[in-house]
């Protein structure tokens, strides 16, 4: 268990502290918000023609409200804490890799519902998108990663991590 917590510790200072590196932020973590607003109003669009992107921003062309994805809306967070929590934990290499690949699209997915369901509380109601916003969905992403760590725990094979853990 102390292994764990250190190895965890470790890798979600040094994760944190690589998300804040201007190189790191400027060539993966603004892209790839940029993808999930584009992604999110190409869903948006399906059933909304009055939606667009322009990089990190959702607007609505009629109305001209718009969410923009800042840091720690974009989901990075809560995926450093899943990577963190599934290479900390022993066991075998492949089930580390598929373990952290089906819950950042595990997560992400949840964040573009969240992405999506904000949007549309901010064009209703400004208080209701401040609550969803600050409150509820924060704590559902963070949760999100939590559940997926213990959902990979489950189905991980006994002896892949029995094995390492005897001394």
């Amino acid at each position: 268990m102390a292994r764990f917590t250190a190895i965890f510790i470790v890798l979600v200072i040094s994760l944190f502290t690589l998300e804040l590196y201007e190189p790191i932020r400027q060539a993966i973590i603004l892209p790839f918000t940029g993808f999930l607003a584009t992604f999110s109003a190409a869903i948006m669009q399906l059933f909304d023609s009055d939606v667009e992107s322009i990089a990190d921003i959702i607007r609505s062309t009629s109305t001209g409200q718009a969410v923009q994805i800042a840091a720690g809306c974009n989901g990075v967070e809560a995926v450093i804490i899943l990577f963190a929590a599934i290479f900390a934990f022993p066991s075998s290499f492949k089930h580390k890799i598929y373990g952290f690949i089906l819950g950042f699209f595990g997560i992400q997915i949840l964040n573009v519902v969240r992405i999506i369901s904000l949007y549309y509380l901010l064009q209703w109601d400004k208080n209701w998108f401040d609550w969803f916003h600050l409150y509820l969905w924060q704590a559902l992403i963070i949760l999100d990663a939590l559940i997926v760590w213990l959902v990979w725990l489950r189905y991980l094979p006994k002896q892949s991590y029995q094995s390492e853990t005897k001394v």
